[in-house]
């Protein structure tokens, strides 16, 4: 449903008090992260005009949209959001001025409120606002990363593609990647990766990708079922994310609980198909995966031999990137090494 909001500021010597915008939030659907040419509208346009005047002197204006976040009206406190959003999008010295207005903690506030479009509007402006790294630590220090979590889970669809995003950010420092799993952001991202759109599907793959850099996060991401999506997205060719699921593969294998899951979900044929007829990174990143895998575990490298792996990774080790060929020949030596250690144990048998 469309609202006429009403803009009085007077700057630059003009006044736009006569015109009228009308919120669309599907404006804002394409937001999650600092990119421009998302607005299509004349509205919009006027919108840019009055953010593009502001911002030339912006404290003013910051001041007040910092008061409004927190005014008894939700319209409001929406508008005062949205256009915080659009002066931290736009101009990113702007961030740091924001942040230092006092605006974080009113916006996390908003991201806890029971609607939809007002939690939407204050992560999306509080993920504008983590671009900047000097804000990263003062935003997971006030108390965003559980509200974040929060809409992550039942926020609306672009709501919860811009929490991933803006825990994306957050982390980049390192210690909050431990604070972001313990609050259940693991379980959510897993969901969004699963049954997002292709947006929210990146979005999840990205910020697991960073957040898996810790093991506990990678038994987390394993015990939420991340498996069967990565493979089945990573089987998928046409689906734009085989090399995004391969790569948060390719972190999660270090640790023996994911191995067993992705041989368990049927990872074993994907990869040597994607050996057989990926891209040249695809090939690289899959390899890698399997020698991972095939490092500690003969059974394992049995089933990959099985799947008819050799003849492609002799062709990968002649033509593939020179990452590539070494792990080929490598994994093709570990291949051959179950054969001669049971015919080793069968000669051992008959002696005795």
């Amino acid at each position: 449903m469309e609202t006429e909001v009403q803009l009085n500021y007077l700057y630059m010597g003009r006044n736009f008090s006569d015109l009228s915008v009308n919120d669309n939030s599907a404006a804002f659907s394409d937001c999650n992260s600092d990119r421009s040419g998302e607005f299509s509208s004349s509205a919009s346009q006027s919108r840019r005009l009055v953010i593009a005047c502001a911002s030339e002197n912006s404290d003013e204006l910051i001041r007040q949209l910092v008061a409004d976040l927190e005014s008894c009206s939700i319209d409001e406190q929406k508008q005062a959001a949205m256009e915080i959003r659009l002066l931290a999008k736009n101009k990113p010295e702007n961030r740091i001025k924001i942040a230092r207005a006092g605006a974080i903690k009113p916006l996390i506030s908003l991201i806890s409120s029971s609607d939809p479009q007002l939690v939407e509007y204050g992560v999306t402006a509080i993920l504008n606002l983590s671009l900047c790294d000097e804000n990263k630590e003062l935003i997971a220090s006030s108390g965003a990363i559980k509200p974040l979590v929060r809409a992550l889970k039942v926020g609306t669809s672009t709501a919860k593609e811009n929490a991933a995003c803006a825990l994306l950010r957050l982390s980049q420092i390192e210690e909050n990647k431990i604070a972001i799993g313990r609050s259940g952001a693991i379980p959510a991202l897993v969901n969004l990766l699963e049954n997002g759109n292709f947006r929210g599907k990146k979005d999840a793959s990205t910020a697991l990708y960073s957040l898996c850099s810790v093991k506990e996060n990678k038994i987390r991401a394993v015990q939420a079922g991340i498996m069967r999506p990565l493979v089945e997205l990573a089987a998928d060719f046409d689906s734009n994310m085989s090399d995004k699921s391969a790569f948060v593969l390719s972190v999660l294998v270090s640790v023996p609980e994911a191995r067993t899951a992705l041989v368990e979900e049927g990872g074993i044929p994907v990869l040597v198909e994607i050996i057989e007829v990926g891209s040249q990174r695809q090939k690289e990143i899959a390899v890698a995966i399997l020698l991972d895998i095939c490092e500690d575990s003969v059974a394992y490298r049995t089933m990959v031999a099985r799947e008819g792996a050799i003849p492609p990774l002799i062709a990968l080790s002649q033509s593939g990137t020179n990452r590539a060929k070494q792990k080929a020949e490598r994994l093709i030596e570990l291949l051959r090494q179950p054969r001669s250690v049971n015919a080793a144990a069968r000669t051992s048998d008959v002696s005795v």
